[in-house]
């Protein structure tokens, strides 16, 4: 059995991956908030800002943790087309999740519905992410933790839709995006402590690319992306706002006139 190093950079990679599913699920949130006051295309637009924020932030803290993953007696590559469909996977069932919230008339029902649907998304993506894995060994799962890893995904999609729908403050979603990092965090973790590696003594090459070439550049990219529609999403005016805006500029339209 190879020895599993969860941490191999110390703290660094599980402090900064927490801190990457942080931010995917504050820019989640406040994208479907915006998206709640609004309509028409507006508000297709922000859940799909919310889809690609929370998929985004849930594959990078994944590939982030995952770059303090090695075991003992064998290199770790990835495969990139597996790669990158976990994270049109993430994206594309988060979509569905808050589209199915944005839309729904009976909350209750488009609650359950979206976390199951989004919980779900958020499992197939990890797992995905784990068969993408090229190593000279056997990867084995222990089902039992598997399944409190799914479990612990589909609570914590539905715990941030519920937050979407009920809590509007700028101070309660920063609380709320930093359990849903924890929750995110604790779902990829558990499903880590799951892996076991039966390694196979080989001196062929693996296929694939190692996470230096592939994985670090591309989650370095996705992490900017991540920063940079935050900024956006921060000084863009909320739909009060533009409406106090219009309020005030026609008075001085009609004195004008």
């Amino acid at each position: 059995m190879g020895h599993l190093d969860h941490a191999a950079f110390g703290w660094l990679t599980p402090v900064l991956s927490y801190v990457m599913a942080c931010i995917g699920a504050a820019l989640g949130l406040r994208c479907t908030v915006r998206a709640l006051g609004a309509s028409g295309t507006s508000r297709r637009n922000w859940l799909i800002t919310a889809a690609s924020a929370v998929g985004t932030g849930i594959w990078t803290m994944h590939f982030v943790a995952m770059l303090g993953f090695g075991v003992t007696g064998t290199e770790i590559h990835y495969d990139v087309p597996l790669t990158i469909l976990s994270l049109i996977v993430a994206v594309a069932v988060v979509g569905v999740g808050v589209f199915v919230v944005g839309y729904g008339r009976d909350r209750g029902r488009a609650l359950a519905a979206g976390g199951l649907t989004t919980g779900l998304g958020v499992a197939s993506m990890h797992y995905l992410g784990m068969a993408a894995l090229r190593l000279h060994g056997d990867v084995r799962y222990d089902p039992v933790l598997v399944g409190l890893s799914v479990v612990i995904a589909v609570l914590a999609a539905t715990a941030a839709l519920w937050a979407a729908l009920n809590i509007r403050s700028p101070l309660a979603v920063a609380v709320a995006s930093l359990v849903m990092g924890g929750a995110v965090s604790s779902m990829h973790y558990t499903g880590m402590l799951a892996v076991s590696v039966r390694i196979t003594e080989s001196g062929a090459a693996l296929p694939g690319a190692t996470t230096m070439q592939f994985i670090f550049p591309l989650a370095v990219g996705l992490g900017s992306y991540l920063f940079l529609t935050s900024a956006f999403v921060a000084l863009s005016p909320a739909s009060g706002e533009r409406k106090a805006s219009v309020a005030a500029q026609r008075p001085a339209g009609g004195a004008a006139g």
